[in-house]
C-alpha cells in the first residue's frame, strides 16, 4: 500500500515539474509572440528575415555547442543522484562546466569569425552580435541540467521568463534605437534606406536576446549559489566508497558519450530549420529571379510569423520532455519498468491533451489569431493559410519532441540520431520537388515541415513500443481527443463569425471564441472520461480545476 502510494506521489509530481515548465514555456512563447508583433513593425518583414537568416544559423551552432547540455546533464546526474552518489553527481556538474566554457568559448569564435560564409550578406552582423550568446547559453544550460537533475523545474521555468522579458524589451528598444539613432551601417545613401533600416532593427532584436540570456545565467548563479550549504551537507552523507569516486577524465568522457547523442539527434532533429532556409533563399534567387530582400521578406513571413505562432503549443511537450528525462533515466536505471512505462504513458496522454485542440485551434482561427497578433495587412492573408496549413505539425512535433527525449532516457541515444537523418532525406526531397512545382513556393516549406515531422514522430513511436514493450491505448490518448476538438474547433469558430456580424472587435471576437472553446474542450474532456479527478488533481492547481469541474456538475 506504501509503495503504491510512492509511486502515485512520484508521477503527481512528475506531472506537476512537468507542468510547471510547461506553463512556463507558454507564458515564454506567448511574451515571445507580444513582443514580435510590435518588433516586425518595427523592423518589417524584411528585418524578420534578416533575422531569422541568423538565428536559424546561431541556433545550429548552439546545438552544436551547447544546447543539448541541460537535457544530458539532467540524465547523467538524476542516475547519480538516485544512487546517492553526491560526490560523483557534483564532480560531473564542474567537468559540464568546464566542457561548456571551452566548446561555447571555440562556438562564439566561429560564428563570429565564419559569419560571412554561413549567411546571406546582409546577416552577417547580425550572426556576430548572436556570437556572444553562444557562450553564455553553455553555462545557463549547465545550470538549468543541475536543477533538472534534482527534479526540481522551477529555477528553470522563472530563468525562462525573465529571460524572455528581458529579450522583449531590449530587442524592441534597440530596434527603435539602432534604427533611429545610429549611423547607416551598409553603405546606403540615408538613413532612410530600407534594407539599411531592416539590418539595424535586426542588429537590436539580436541584442535582446543576448541580454536575456545573461540576465537569466545571473538569476541562475545565484539561485546555485544559495544552494551552497545542501552541497555541502549532501557531500558530508555521501558514503560512496573512494575506490568508486569517479576521476574528472572519466566524467568528462562519460559527457561526451552522452552530449555528443544528444548533440547529434537534437542538431539533425534543429537543422532541418537551417537547411530549408538555405535551400529557400538558393533556389528563389537562382531559378525563380528573387532578389535577396524578396527572399528575406517571403521567409520571414513563414518563419517569423507562422511557424513562430505554431511553436507555442509544442513549448508544453518540448516542457514534459525536459521533465520526463531524469525521472525515466533513475526509474530506468533501477530497472523500475512499470514506472517508467507509466509515466511515459502519462507524458504522452497529457502532451496530446495539449497538442491536439491546439491544432484544430490553428485550423478554424488561423486569421483571428494572426490578425491579433501580426495585423500587419500586406501579408495577413498569407501568414494565416500558412499558420492553417502547419496545425498538423503540432501534434507531430510535439509527440516526436516526447519520443525523442524517452528514447535518450532509456539508453537508446542514437535512434533519434536515425531517425532524424532519414527524416532529413525525406524532408530535402520534398522540398525541392515543392519548390518547382508549386505555383505557391512558401507552401514548400510547409509540406517539408509536415514531412520530416511525420517521418519522425512514425519512426520514434516504432523504437518506444519496441524498446520499452510499451502500447498505448489510442481511443483516449488520441481519438476522443481528436473529437472532443474537432466539436470544440467547430464550435469556437461559429462563435467567431456570429459574433463578427455584430461586433467589429476582432480581439472581443476571439476572446469569445477561446472561452467557448476552452469550456467546451473541458466539459468534453472530462465527460467523454478522458481525464478523471485523480488525472487532474495531479496537475498544477488540479484542486482549483476539480473544484471548479464540480461546481459546473462535470464530476
Amino acid at each position: 500500500m506504501q509503495q503504491t502510494k510512492g509511486r502515485t506521489a512520484k508521477k503527481e509530481n512528475f506531472v506537476k515539474q512537468a507542468g510547471i515548465l510547461a506553463v512556463a514555456g507558454i507564458i515564454v512563447r506567448i511574451i515571445g509572440l507580444l513582443y514580435r508583433s510590435p518588433l516586425t513593425s518595427i523592423i518589417g518583414d524584411e528585418g524578420n528575415g534578416y533575422y531569422t537568416f541568423a538565428y536559424n544559423i546561431y541556433v545550429i551552432i548552439l546545438l552544436i555547442s551547447s544546447y543539448s547540455i541541460p537535457s544530458a546533464i539532467s540524465k547523467v546526474m538524476a542516475q547519480r543522484l538516485a544512487f546517492e552518489e553526491y560526490k560523483n553527481a557534483y564532480r560531473l556538474f564542474y567537468t559540464a562546466v568546464g566542457y561548456v566554457i571551452v566548446v561555447g568559448g571555440l562556438a562564439s569564435l566561429f560564428a563570429f569569425f565564419a559569419a560571412p560564409f554561413l549567411v546571406v550578406e546582409n546577416a552577417v552582423l547580425v550572426l556576430r552580435f548572436f556570437a556572444p550568446t553562444i557562450f553564455l547559453s553553455g553555462l545557463l544550460g549547465v545550470l538549468r541540467g543541475y536543477f533538472q537533475a534534482h527534479r526540481t523545474m522551477t529555477p528553470t521555468s522563472f530563468s525562462q521568463i525573465l529571460e524572455q522579458i528581458a529579450n522583449a524589451a531590449v530587442s524592441i528598444g534597440a530596434a527603435y534605437l539602432f534604427i533611429h539613432f545610429t549611423l547607416p551601417i551598409m553603405g546606403s545613401p540615408n538613413a532612410e534606406d530600407t534594407t539599411d533600416r531592416a539590418v539595424r532593427g535586426a542588429l537590436g532584436s539580436s541584442l535582446g536576446t543576448g541580454i536575456g540570456v545573461l540576465i537569466a545565467l545571473i538569476f541562475m548563479f545565484i539561485l546555485f549559489m544559495r544552494n551552497h550549504n545542501e552541497r555541502k551537507y549532501l557531500m558530508e552523507i555521501d558514503r560512496t566508497k573512494k575506490m568508486d569516486i569517479e576521476t574528472y577524465g572519466s566524467l568528462l568522457k562519460t559527457i561526451l558519450t552522452i552530449v555528443t547523442p544528444f548533440i547529434l539527434s537534437t542538431f539533425i532533429y534543429n537543422f532541418s530549420t537551417s537547411m530549408n532556409q538555405t535551400v529557400y533563399a538558393k533556389v528563389m534567387m537562382k531559378y525563380h529571379a528573387f532578389t535577396q530582400v524578396e527572399a528575406a521578406t517571403n521567409y520571414g513571413i513563414f518563419a517569423g510569423k507562422a511557424v513562430v505562432i505554431a511553436n507555442i503549443p509544442i513549448a508544453f511537450s518540448s516542457a514534459m520532455a525536459s521533465a520526463l528525462i531524469p525521472g525515466i533515466s533513475a526509474s530506468f536505471a533501477k530497472g523500475e519498468k512499470k514506472s517508467t512505462k507509466e509515466k511515459v504513458s502519462l507524458a504522452t496522454k497529457v502532451t496530446m491533451l495539449i497538442a491536439i485542440p491546439s491544432a484544430f485551434g490553428f485550423l478554424f482561427l488561423a486569421k483571428p489569431i494572426m490578425q491579433l497578433l501580426f495585423p500587419q495587412k500586406a501579408s495577413l492573408d498569407t501568414a494565416s493559410a500558412l499558420l492553417r496549413a502547419l496545425a498538423v505539425t503540432v501534434v507531430f512535433y510535439s509527440l516526436s519532441t516526447l519520443t525523442n527525449a524517452i528514447l535518450q532516457s532509456i539508453g537508446k541515444v542514437t535512434a533519434p540520431v536515425v531517425h532524424a537523418s532519414i527524416a532529413l532525406v525525406v524532408q530535402a526531397i520534398v522540398l525541392v520537388i515543392g519548390l518547382f512545382t508549386l505555383k505557391h513556393s512558401l507552401y514548400a516549406l510547409v509540406l517539408a515541415q509536415i514531412a520530416y515531422s511525420f517521418v519522425m514522430c512514425l519512426l520514434n513511436g516504432y523504437a518506444v513500443r519496441k524498446h520499452l514493450r510499451f502500447r498505448q491505448r489510442p481511443q483516449r490518448v488520441y481519438i476522443l481527443p481528436t473529437i472532443a476538438s474537432l466539436i470544440m474547433g467547430a464550435l469556437a469558430f461559429a462563435t467567431y463569425r456570429l459574433l463578427n456580424l455584430a461586433v467589429a472587435s476582432n480581439v472581443i471576437c476571439l476572446a469569445a471564441a477561446i472561452f467557448v472553446a476552452v469550456l467546451v474542450y473541458f466539459t468534453l474532456v472530462i465527460k467523454l472520461h478522458i481525464v478523471g479527478e485523480r488525472q487532474l488533481l495531479a496537475i498544477p492547481k488540479g484542486t482549483s480545476i476539480v473544484r471548479f469541474a464540480k461546481k459546473l456538475k462535470l464530476l
